[in-house]
């Protein structure tokens, strides 16, 4: 059976999506974007906000680079959530936009990802990464740096939801 590389790129996609909803149930919205603090002792990780915020900014880089349309970031997302930016505690609710622009806009991104990487032909995957540096050093093809993004790189962040969720006394996903 021969599959193309978009389809074999968003069935990693879709398995780590599936996890991600899994990782949301139970999650209140005041404490979204909250360090966890179990026993009391606060721990300075990413918390979901942080988390699903920063995947989101990927959906629409991976469809511009595979040569899709691509929804506009909100304003505040790539402040917050970029690859530079620190992880904060939100005690107040208004320093990250709300969970409900994030989930959303997480996952109607990656949707459309799942989509496009399905119906883009195998010539686009191999394409030089456009990035510079080490992405590009680690990553060469267009096709290798979105298998990244699609799977390691959004399940490695899923883990921090993951540990976040252990910390706040919830259960496995």
């Amino acid at each position: 059976m021969s599959r193309s590389l978009g389809n074999v790129i968003a069935d990693s996609l879709q398995l780590s999506l599936g996890y991600a909803e899994r990782l949301l149930k139970d999650v209140p919205a005041e404490r979204f974007a909250r360090f966890a603090a179990p026993g009391g002792v606060v721990v300075t990780s990413n918390h979901p906000a942080f988390v699903y915020g920063h995947l989101s900014l990927y959906a629409p880089k991976i469809l511009q680079q595979i040569g899709h349309p691509a929804p506009g970031v909100p304003p505040d997302f790539d402040l917050r959530c970029s690859k530079d930016a620190i992880c904060i505690d939100d005690p107040d609710g208004d320093l990250f936009p709300g969970r409900d622009e994030i989930v959303t806009f997480f996952l109607e991104g990656h949707r459309m990802v799942m989509a496009a990487l399905r119906s883009t032909p195998n010539e686009v995957f191999e394409r030089p990464n456009p990035a510079e540096g080490r992405m590009k050093d680690l990553f060469p093809t267009i096709g290798s740096v979105q298998a990244f993004y699609c799977g390691g790189h959004m399940m490695m962040h899923l883990g921090q939801v993951s540990a976040w969720r252990r910390m706040e006394g919830m259960p496995a996903a």
